[in-house]
């Protein structure tokens, strides 16, 4: 079994159990989990105040979210290491999460080892994909992807997940650090981009996208 030797590790991830679980798994492997986080919010602060070797965190979260909480935790801490963690299919996330500066990314659904390993790669820096992801990938980075939300801009796509949630404009806004007019201007962007006349037509292609759980 990976071994991880001491690193120091933030666990960001709304659901009590699974931090609980992948607590044991990383403390059984040598590692130590300095702090648990339940949101975008928290995850920021916890890594602000412990800087550790790897934030691992879920992309969906109360609040803000992964990915919107990894493109500002980028902001502030260039050289931060990040395992993203999933349980959608799609390959959407994971391609925007990579892009915004991810250092690695696994589905929930991976072997327990698997988790250890990407957590020592991404420690020292490595690129790591899921392995059965990275194919899927592979082909819609070659133009095999048929998402609509594709065409969207990073944060284009951050406040069209949030409004897919059923989150109000001015939600959106508050969460995200924007004004209601900057939303608005993208939520007509995004209308326009997936042919989408509102909040229902939007949510029905965030699920079928796999997005979000219908």
């Amino acid at each position: 079994m990976t071994t991880l030797n001491g690193l120091r590790i933030v666990l960001a991830d709304d659901h009590t159990i699974v931090r609980m679980g992948f607590r044991l798994l990383i403390e059984g492997a040598g590692g130590t989990v300095v702090e648990e986080a339940n949101s975008g919010e928290t995850a920021l602060s916890a890594y602000a105040e412990h800087t550790p070797e790897v934030l691992v965190m879920d992309v969906s979260m109360p609040g803000m979210g992964g990915l919107a909480a990894l493109e500002r935790l980028l902001a502030r801490h260039r050289g931060a290491r990040v395992l993203m963690l999933s349980a959608h299919e799609d390959t959407q996330i994971p391609a925007r999460a990579l892009q915004a500066g991810a250092t690695g990314y696994l589905s929930k659904r991976a072997h327990p080892n698997e988790l250890l390993k990407a957590i020592a790669a991404v420690s020292r820096g490595e690129h790591f994909i899921d392995s059965e992801l990275a194919p899927r990938l592979a082909m819609a980075c070659m133009g095999g992807n048929s998402n609509p939300a594709s065409s969207l801009t990073a944060r284009e796509f951050n406040v069209f997940v949030q409004l897919a949630h059923g989150r109000s404009v001015a939600d959106v806004a508050a969460t995200l650090k924007l004004s209601n007019s900057t939303v608005g201007t993208h939520l007509y962007h995004i209308k326009q981009k997936l042919n989408a006349d509102n909040a229902a037509e939007l949510a029905l292609i965030a699920v079928r996208a796999g997005l979000v759980e219908a």
